[in-house]
């Protein structure tokens, strides 16, 4: 490893952050790491319609068929616990709570089309 490359790796360590891609130096089978950052089963339909921007609750509801408010409240604690998405709470009565992706959200997009993909052509 490169000076360079390690006082990089060594500036993402002391910040610490969520929005700071990590440079692998060993790459293990991440496979099932990422499908528990990503969660269960709503959260690739919650995905999907975030890619289009910021929703509010009850829009990716409405949006969601058949997911009951618990379980996208569960789903977007989830993802916003492993850094996906951002909740924005504004102080309006009722509280008005907006949901947009963060930069490691995004990058799971291409990701996505590419399942989206796979299934159109063998399913």
């Amino acid at each position: 490893m490169s000076l360079l490359e390690n006082e990089t790796n060594n500036k993402l360590t002391e910040t610490g952050s969520n929005y700071i891609p990590k440079q692998p130096v060993y790459i293990e089978c991440s496979i099932e790491r990422t499908l528990d950052a990503i969660g269960g089963k709503w959260s690739f339909l919650v995905l999907r319609e975030l890619f289009g921007g910021t929703k509010r609750f009850g829009v990716l509801q409405k949006k969601i068929n058949g997911v009951s408010p618990k379980s996208l409240t569960e789903t977007l604690r989830h993802l916003e616990e492993q850094g996906v998405l951002e909740r924005t709470a504004y102080p309006t009565v009722p509280v008005t709570v907006e949901y947009t992706l963060t930069p490691k959200g995004h990058d799971l997009h291409q990701i996505l089309k590419e399942m989206k993909l796979w299934s159109a052509k063998w399913t």
